[in-house]
């Protein structure tokens, strides 16, 4: 397991998957607004499902994310679009509606970073998220990710057209971080589920750390955020 400050990012339990399913997957609004494809429903038990993972995937690395204390199931965390030759990768992630508004997003990404810069020996780790998902862009700017632009009219959302952004921050020197994580924080010059839900707007950053959908309706443009060099 991989540790944080309040929780631990650990391998898929077959009795994580219903709830996950449930909470994540069939909230369409949810899904809409975390996902680049439309809602569609899935059989209990499909191997279909998002939250079901495949061990022997290339370029995806699936998580549950767990509280410290207790060991509650509160979400999802994923490294995905692992790209080994140029050293890239994006992160995902989902927290029940239970454990939002708790800090825990920002404490995911952070493991997320240790373990795409450190453990995956990652150069550039991103985000993309819709342009109103505030606790997702709370999350990405408190570990350092810096906005690189907004794709406009890029999405489409419920119904509404939405754009997606892209940036990305230098890549750090190691210095202690949150949670005991190694993080990066030296600069270069700036140029594919959410932390608590989704929203319409996506943008992309890229954390300044060398270490690498909370959604809520809206409409408006995707950014990414990226992080590295």
């Amino acid at each position: 397991m991989l540790k944080g400050s309040k929780v631990g990012l650990r391998a898929r339990h077959e009795d994580d998957i219903p709830v996950l399913q449930a909470e994540l997957y069939d909230d369409v609004v949810t899904h809409s607004r975390a996902q680049a494809s439309p809602w569609r429903p899935i059989t209990p038990g499909s191997q279909e499902s998002l939250v079901q993972v495949d061990d022997k995937a290339q370029g995806y690395v699936a998580f549950s994310v767990v509280e410290l204390d207790g060991g509650a199931l509160v979400g999802t965390a994923t490294l995905w679009g692992i790209d080994t030759h140029n050293r890239m990768a994006h992160i995902g992630l989902g927290l029940r509606p239970s454990a939002r508004g708790k800090g825990y997003g920002t404490d995911v990404v952070a493991v997320m970073c240790h373990y795409g810069f450190v453990v995956r020996g990652l150069h550039r780790l991103q985000i993309e998220t819709l342009a109103d998902n505030t606790a997702m862009l709370r999350s990405a700017e408190r570990n350092g990710f810096v906005r690189e632009g907004v794709l406009r009219s890029s999405a489409w959302v419920m119904g509404r057209v939405a754009g997606r952004g892209a940036a990305r921050a230098p890549r750090p020197g190691l210095q202690a971080g949150a949670a005991g994580l190694g993080r990066r924080r030296t600069a270069r010059p700036a140029n594919g589920q959410d932390a608590a839900g989704l929203s319409a707007p996506r943008t992309a950053w890229t954390p300044p750390d060398r270490a690498a959908p909370a959604v809520q309706p809206g409409t408006g443009s995707r950014s990414a955020w990226s992080k590295g060099g």
